[in-house]
């Protein structure tokens, strides 16, 4: 299984149809064995979803990410973890142990480059919280 992240210097990069980077995970037996950036060379929203198919990709941890974007990956049977901010390296151990829930519940619908504001995002921001948090000592393990 893979699963890659909107990355950027370590961190979930918090606007999916923007980014430049994703880390690609390789999972096996519940662990990561392998990882690697790849550069998405400009691809724009519509593309990211093809470009994380073409990988092998079948789940997707990032920030803030619009309701077309979100109906692409689905269309494409691409899982998606949204809402999520932090380090890239700690978010994709989340799902690996339950922590991490399946949301589509942060929209970003806006294509702005300032994220720290009301409006579409809602109560998960599209950058400004820590949702790393998720998988605190509530989930048992």
């Amino acid at each position: 299984m893979k699963i890659a992240v909107t990355y950027e210097n370590g961190k979930i990069f918090q606007h999916f149809g923007h980014t430049e980077e994703f880390k690609i995970y390789e999972i096996q037996d519940g662990k990561v064995v392998a990882s690697e950036v790849v550069p998405t060379n400009g691809s724009g929203h519509g593309a990211l979803a093809g470009f994380l198919t073409a990988n092998g990709v079948e789940a997707l941890i990032c920030g803030g990410i619009g309701p077309g974007a979100q109906m692409a990956l689905a269309e494409m049977g691409i899982s998606l973890y949204a809402g999520v901010a932090g380090s890239a390296d700690t978010a994709v151990q989340a799902p690996l142990m339950g922590c991490l829930q399946y949301s589509t519940s942060a929209n970003c619908d806006h294509h702005g480059h300032d994220h720290h504001h009301g409006g579409s995002c809602g109560s998960h921001g599209c950058g400004s919280h820590d949702h790393g948090h998720s998988c605190g000592s509530h989930c048992g393990h």
